[in-house]
């Protein structure tokens, strides 16, 4: 598939090709181009360092093994992250991290937030974060950090679209909560 038939213009094309001869150096070129936003993918999902770093160069590994798989119907860097955050997930599920179903229960809508009330530091949000159960964490990062809808949320974590939404509701919530504090 060329660029034209993608809808978008691949930049990487050209290493991911080299990528695909089994050339190291391209290789390198996409790792270091990745690396950082990768691991800060894993980082948000699984709070540790050490695993971060591990799951990083375990994703790498798998989509180098794999890249001839990569058919350009997204960017490099949304495929890459799909593997980050699904080698990410899996650490968690090996953790015996279960999220709560809650298919017939509605959440509870408290009043009106109004999130422009006070301007919080990046460093106080980030620390409130990692104070969020894993559950509530993993959903908050899926959707406000990668992008994904709940929906995809969903399908990624094997639970309803509801209790996507009830997650990352409750999530914000809480973090809220955290803030204030």
């Amino acid at each position: 598939m060329n660029n034209k038939e993608q809808g978008f213009i691949n930049l990487n094309q050209e290493i991911i090709d080299g990528c695909v001869a089994g050339d190291q150096k391209a290789q390198f070129q996409l790792y270091k181009q990745y690396y950082l936003s990768m691991y800060n993918t894993s980082l948000r999902i699984v709070r540790s360092e050490a695993e971060a770093e591990d799951i990083m160069q375990d994703s790498f590994l798998s989509a180098f093994e794999k890249i001839q798989t990569y058919e350009g119907k997204v960017s490099f860097g949304a495929w890459l992250k799909r593997i980050v955050v699904n080698k990410s997930l899996d650490a968690l599920r090996k953790k015996k991290v279960e999220l709560i179903e809650l298919q017939n229960h509605e959440v509870e809508q408290e009043e009106s937030i109004d999130e422009n009330e006070r301007t919080y530091q990046i460093e106080e949000i980030k620390n409130s974060v990692e104070l969020l159960p894993d559950g509530y964490r993993v959903v908050l990062s899926l959707y406000l950090f990668e992008g994904y809808d709940h929906q995809e949320i969903a399908g990624i974590l094997g639970i309803s679209d509801s209790t996507s939404r009830s997650q990352y509701t409750r999530a914000k919530l809480r973090l809220l909560e955290l803030i204030k504090k």
